[in-house]
């Protein structure tokens, strides 16, 4: 069974293996979310925008790449933990941090990013890079390299620099693209439960590379986000929930 965009636009679901997936639960407050059972207690998605998100997880808040009106936050609980995985606009803005992240907050970056932090986002503030690990309370946080290897896209986002992210919290595995093509390493993923695939060319990579990588890696339940860039033709959410199929739960989140 195949999904059109009328009908996503008609009914806000999604098909994945022939089963329909009604997107999300509205709250009060404007925001809408999914909910993901661990071993001690839940992890709800709030998407924010692009590629923003928020997860309230049993070990407490993670915001990744925190940017845009602070505003958007607002009815959203607290950080506990901030992630960034790279230097770009649209997943890192100082101001828009600044706002957000409390002198005790703690905040990951990759190198790239905590070496042009300003002074006063410095406090509790720590580089991973790829391949590296590190931890906040029991979550366990792996950085994944995240690079283009489209050799015109290349200057976008070099190998070695950027970072994806995998956080490990009680039993349940979430990967976190940041900006990347399907390379080897998202391939190479195991045991995911919950991943967020980027796809927006010429940045990224196309619907159909990311519904490929899904396709080896085989993630529970899958987003995609931030899908908004020049190319709107190739990198259609609804192409690429029906290029998954079977494969994963695809989840649609109210990014735009």
């Amino acid at each position: 069974m195949t999904f059109s965009r009328r009908d996503f636009l008609r009914t806000g679901a999604v098909v994945a293996g022939g089963i329909t997936f009604i997107p999300l639960t509205a709250l009060a407050d404007g925001h809408s979310m999914h909910e993901f059972k661990t071993a001690n207690g839940m992890v709800k998605v709030h998407p924010v925008s692009h590629a923003s998100v928020v997860l309230e997880t049993p070990e407490g808040v993670i915001y990744v790449d925190t940017v845009g009106d602070p505003a958007q936050y607002a009815d959203l609980p607290k950080p506990d933990l901030i992630l960034i995985t790279h230097e770009h606009g649209d997943h890192y803005n100082a101001e828009t941090l600044a706002a957000l992240k409390g002198d005790e907050t703690p905040l990951i970056t990759n190198p790239a990013v905590f070496d042009m932090l300003p002074e006063n986002l410095k406090s509790n503030a720590t580089q991973i890079g790829n391949g590296g690990t590190t931890s906040f309370k029991a979550v366990n946080i792996e950085a994944i390299p995240a690079y283009n290897t489209t050799e015109e896209r290349k200057n976008f986002h070099p190998k070695g620099r950027d970072n994806g992210y995998v956080l490990t919290v009680d039993d349940f595995r979430i990967y976190i693209s940041g900006d990347t093509e399907d390379i080897p390493e998202m391939r190479a993923l195991e045991e995911i439960d919950l991943a967020f695939i980027c796809m927006n060319l010429p940045f990224t990579m196309d619907a159909k590379a990311a519904a490929s990588a899904v396709a080896e890696f085989k993630p529970k339940v899958v987003y995609p986000y931030h899908y908004r860039g020049r190319d709107n033709g190739t990198q259609d959410p609804v192409d690429f929930a029906n290029m998954v199929g079977a494969v994963a739960e695809v989840k649609m989140g109210d990014w735009y």
